[in-house]
């Protein structure tokens, strides 16, 4: 009996000795990695597929090894549907936290003529208090159009400041996220850069999307190195899948991200290589988890 449970024991050891290496080959780096809802739209884009989906879906991407989300389908007090405690209960069920959300509700022309912020702020407080409330660390402005003078820029960042200051005053942080278009002048002024010149770094934080500003016809490095600090979030993008096109020096933007100033980044898909969209963040997930130029945090 004795000799039996000696065999016994040996045999055990040998089994999981050499099952270790295999399961420590299927584990991935574990990153601070945040994916835009936007990517995953088609599956949970709206509140009636969030209601279908989020549950798999969310699943799946957390499986992937994203840690957190960016919202982008926020109304009337809601986001995807769904009271905010609802939607963050449904956002960490899945093992995820809320990082951030973009949303907007910017000045019509007459509002910037005329410096009328009274009918915009009362929809920012209402949004204001539906993102505390949903757990954001970080409230982002995704876009705003070309003003035809520097004097409607002017009077678009003193709203943001005054914006930034109510959601500061909630215990979180306001950024603006750009596209291509905001690298055009502005009269003699690059729109981007007179926003990041004449706004309060406490107020208004920059969210560079990397993809963007390289189609943009600038370098992402090259405005860290001009403007220190200001890039709280970066959204990580490519043609497609990230690292697939090789027109983002992704190994530079994350070695230069203490110039940057960055907190936090997150994945964004405009579209897949293939008709699976979840195989494509799988594929990003799996190139930006493996570079050893990312770090495991930034904050």
């Amino acid at each position: 009996m004795k000799k039996l449970l000696i065999l016994l024991c040996i045999l055990s050891c040998t089994i999981v000795t050499a099952c270790a290496p295999a399961a420590q080959q299927q584990q991935q780096p574990k990153k601070e990695m945040a994916f835009q809802m936007y990517s995953v739209r088609d599956l949970i884009g709206d509140p009636d597929k969030f209601a279908q989906n989020q549950a798999d879906v969310l699943k799946r991407l957390a499986e992937m090894g994203y840690t957190a989300v960016e919202a982008a389908c926020y109304d009337n007090g809601k986001l995807y549907g769904m009271e905010p405690e609802e939607f963050k209960a449904a956002i960490e069920a899945a093992g995820l936290k809320v990082l951030s959300s973009h949303t907007t509700r910017n000045l019509s022309d007459e509002e910037i003529q005329n410096r009328d912020f009274t009918e915009a702020l009362k929809w920012w407080d209402q949004c204001i208090d539906a993102h505390k409330r949903a757990g954001c660390s970080y409230i982002v402005i995704p876009w705003c159009n070309v003003p035809p003078t520097l004097e409607a820029l002017k009077v678009i960042c003193e709203f943001y400041s005054e914006v930034g200051s109510r959601v500061n005053a909630a215990g979180m942080k306001l950024g603006y996220h750009n596209h291509s278009h905001e690298y055009q002048k502005v009269e003699d002024k690059v729109m981007l850069e007179y926003m990041l010149e004449n706004t309060d770094p406490a107020k208004l934080f920059f969210e560079m999307d990397v993809y963007w500003t390289v189609r943009g016809q600038v370098a992402p490095v090259a405005m860290f190195k001009k403007y220190p600090g200001r890039f709280t979030l970066l959204h990580i993008k490519d043609d497609s899948e990230i690292g697939q096109s090789g027109m983002v020096g992704f190994d530079a933007i994350f070695n230069n991200a203490e110039t940057a100033g960055l907190k936090g980044w997150i994945v964004e898909l405009e579209h897949a290589s293939t008709p699976d969209i979840m195989a494509g963040m799988k594929m990003s997930a799996d190139y930006l988890l493996n570079a050893a130029f990312v770090k495991e945090s930034y904050e």
